[in-house]
């Protein structure tokens, strides 16, 4: 199965990039020189979707080398229907990493995360509905789907900022990412609810 590099925009379009086929590097690429990579591109590189394009490799690099990361994570929630394992996060250091586990037959509310984010898919079948603002006079917060993404293991998408997305796993078995984010910006971070043409922060 040929995997694929998605970039997700603020306007609910996607588009494929990179090179998603990649061969195990000859060194194995330890989790302390991934964050020091990455501090080293945030520090020259300020636009989101350039981020995202030279951060989405070294997340491709990183997956393929450390294979326990496939197992730090703990089994979805049976209240919630889903969890999250913080693998990395340290005060005033602009990235956190998870593990996120979703259980079959939940769905995630319709969401932008107010900062850029790169999740890597590692087990199950993950649909992805995007979105898009369509304000009109009376609805400033209405939505239109624009499209569904499915992903599967080795699939990564990466999302700018107000990239709006819903998240459902596919099929009997939970779905295992690995999610990466920036800082967040707690004022514009939103869940949508479209039936009523509103949005919350959250």
């Amino acid at each position: 199965m040929t995997n694929h590099n998605w970039l997700v925009t603020d306007n609910g379009q996607c588009r494929d990039f990179g090179n998603a086929e990649m061969a195990e590097p000859a060194e194995y690429y330890r989790l302390y020189r991934f964050l020091t990579d990455l501090e080293d591109i945030l520090k020259v590189t300020h636009d989101d979707v350039a981020r995202l394009e030279a951060i989405t490799p070294l997340v491709r690099t990183l997956l393929i080398s450390s294979f326990w990361l496939q197992m730090e994570y703990d089994p979805p929630n049976p209240k919630t229907g889903w969890s999250v394992r913080f693998l990395y996060q340290e005060h005033e250091f602009p990235i956190t990493i998870q593990m996120v586990a979703w259980a079959p037959g939940q769905r995630s509310p319709i969401h932008n995360h107010g900062t850029w984010g790169i999740v890597a898919l590692l087990d199950g079948q993950e649909r992805n509905r995007l979105w898009q603002r369509q304000p009109d006079a009376d609805h400033p917060d209405l939505l239109a789907p624009t499209q569904d993404l499915i992903l599967n293991p080795g699939d990564i998408v990466a999302l700018t900022a107000d990239a709006i997305h819903s998240v459902e796993p596919l099929g009997d078995a939970p779905t295992i990412s690995f999610n990466l984010y920036g800082v967040t910006n707690f004022q514009k971070r939103y869940e949508f609810d479209p039936d009523h043409h509103t949005a919350k922060r959250f």
